[in-house]
C-alpha cells in the first residue's frame, strides 16, 4: 500500500487490504481522529494514520476485538486538521457531536493534542494518543487523555549524559562541556529544551546558545553562525521533520563542526535518504526501534512489526519505519485490550479499563500514571552510522558503540 492516499474531508474505513480479513459478521466500533494530512505536520500525520490503519487491519485479521460473545472491528473517521490547532478543536467537536464518536485516537504533535484534549475532556471521551509527548499535557488533571509514548523532556536528555560520559573518559570534568540548543517554539520542542537544560545543569554544563528556530523551520543559518563562533561540544535541535531536514542540510552546507549533534525526527524526515553521508554520526532520539526485544501476541516482535509494516506500505520499503507509525499502532492495540477487559461499549467502562492498562507490546511496556502518561517505557538514542540507525543508549539496549566525536 502506498502512503500517497488522497484524503479530502472525511475518510472512513480501513484503507489497507491484508489477507485473511475477519468476517463481515463482526460489528463495528467507530473511532475518530482529527489528524494532520496537510500543512507542516503532514508527513508525520500520514505516518500516524498509516500506523492506525495497520493495527486496525492486523486486529481484523486476528479475529477482531472480542467480548460478550461478539466480535468487533475498528473503523476510523478521519478529518484533516491541516496542522492548525483551532481547526483540530473544531473537528473534534464535529466528530463527537455530529458523527457521535465515543472514542478518539489522537492527532499528530503535542500542539495539536493540546488543542483537542480540552474538547475530549469536556465531553468525557476517552482518547488514546500516540504523538503528543509534551509533559504539559499531563499536568492539567485530564482524566480522559492517555499517551502511549514517553514524555518529551526525556527525548534528548540521554545525549547530555553521553556528553558527560565522554568528557570523563577524556579526563575532563563534565562541567566543562558546553551546550547549544535550537528548538521550535512549540510545546513539544520547548519541553525537550527544558529537559536538556535541566540535565545540563545537573552536570554544571553551560548553555552557550539557546535559540528558537524560525517559524517556518526552513532556515537556521543565523543560529549556526553562532554555533560556529562559540564552538559548543553538543548541539541539540528539535523542530519535527522539517526542522530535522533543515538542520542536517544546513550543518553540512555551512561546514559546522560540532563533536555531538542530537536531533529529533530523523527517520520521519528521512535524513539518510535525503542527505546521505551528511547525516552520519547524528544522534537521533526515538521512541522505538525494530532491534529492541519487545514483543506481543498480536504483532509479534518489534522486528516482525517492522517487516510486516513495510510489506503492507510499500513506500517504506527502502526507509526506516518511523516510530510515529509504531506508536500509532500501539495506541490502537491499547483500545483493543481495554475493550476486551471492560467487556463493554460503555465509554466510562472503557476509560477505566484504559487507565488500568498494563500491557506488553512490540512497542514496549504500556502503563499509565494517574496523569495519563506512559511510565513504563524508556526512550532510546540511535546514531546514524554509515547510513544505518544503531542503538547506542541507554547502555542496556545498546547494539553499537558511539562514534565520537562526530565527523
Amino acid at each position: 500500500m502506498k502512503t500517497s492516499l488522497s484524503v479530502l474531508g472525511v475518510v472512513a474505513g480501513a484503507a489497507m487490504l491484508l489477507p485473511g480479513a475477519a468476517s463481515a459478521a463482526c460489528e463495528t466500533i467507530t473511532l475518530g481522529s482529527a489528524i494532520s494530512l496537510t500543512g507542516k505536520y503532514a508527513t508525520n500525520g500520514m505516518h500516524a494514520k498509516n500506523g492506525y490503519e495497520f493495527a486496525i487491519e492486523k486486529i481484523k485479521d486476528a479475529g477482531g476485538v472480542q467480548f460478550g460473545g461478539k466480535c468487533y472491528n475498528f473503523n476510523v473517521i478521519y478529518y484533516d486538521d491541516e496542522s492548525k490547532g483551532d481547526r483540530g478543536a473544531t473537528l473534534a467537536e464535529r466528530l463527537i457531536n455530529q458523527d457521535k464518536v465515543q472514542y478518539m485516537l489522537g492527532p499528530y504533535s503535542s500542539g495539536m493534542t493540546k488543542a483537542i484534549a480540552p474538547v475530549t475532556e469536556k465531553y468525557q471521551i476517552p482518547m488514546v494518543e500516540a504523538e503528543g509527548a509534551s509533559r504539559s499535557l499531563f499536568n492539567k488533571g485530564y482524566k480522559y487523555l492517555f499517551a502511549v509514548l514517553s514524555t518529551s523532556e526525556q527525548y534528548l536528555a540521554s545525549a547530555i549524559a553521553l556528553a558527560a560520559e565522554k568528557a570523563t573518559e577524556s579526563g575532563k570534568d563534565p562541567s566543562s562541556v558546553t551546550v547549544a540548543v535550537a528548538v521550535e517554539n512549540d510545546p513539544f520542542s520547548l519541553d525537550i529544551r527544558a529537559g536538556v537544560l535541566e540535565d545540563a545543569a545537573k552536570f554544571g554544563m553551560k548553555a552557550v546558545v539557546d535559540e528558537k528556530l524560525p517559524r517556518d523551520l526552513s532556515d537556521m543559518s543565523a543560529i549556526l553562525t553562532k554555533v560556529k563562533l562559540l564552538k559548543p561540544d553538543v548541539l541539540i535541535v528539535s523542530g519535527h521533520s522539517k526542522g530535522a531536514a533543515t538542520a542536517v542540510r544546513q550543518i553540512s552546507e555551512q561546514n559546522v563542526k560540532v563533536p555531538m549533534l542530537a536531533i529529533t525526527h530523523c527517520e520521519a524526515a528521512d535524513v539518510t535518504g535525503k542527505f546521505g553521508a551528511a547525516a552520519n554520526d547524528v544522534l537521533c532520539s526515538t521512541q522505538w526501534a525494530e532491534t529492541l526485544s519487545y514483543e506481543d501476541p498480536l504483532f509479534g516482535t518489534a522486528a516482525n512489526f517492522n517487516t510486516e509494516f513495510k510489506a503492507a506500505f510499500t513506500d517504506y520499503q527502502n526507509k526506516k519505519v518511523p516510530y510515529q507509525a509504531a506508536q500509532a499502532s500501539a495506541a490502537v492495540y491499547v483500545f483493543k485490550d481495554a475493550f476486551e477487559r471492560a467487556g463493554s461499549l460503555d465509554k466510562e467502562a472503557v476509560r477505566d479499563a484504559i487507565a488500568a492498562t498494563d500491557l506488553q507490546t512490540f512497542y514496549g511496556q504500556i502503563k499509565f500514571s494517574e496523569a495519563g502518561n506512559n511510565i513504563a517505557k524508556p526512550m532510546v538514542l540511535r546514531q546514524i552510522q554509515d547510513g544505518k540507525y544503531n542503538v547506542v543508549a541507554p547502555s542496556a539496549f545498546a547494539s553499537h558503540k558511539l562514534n565520537w566525536p562526530r565527523g
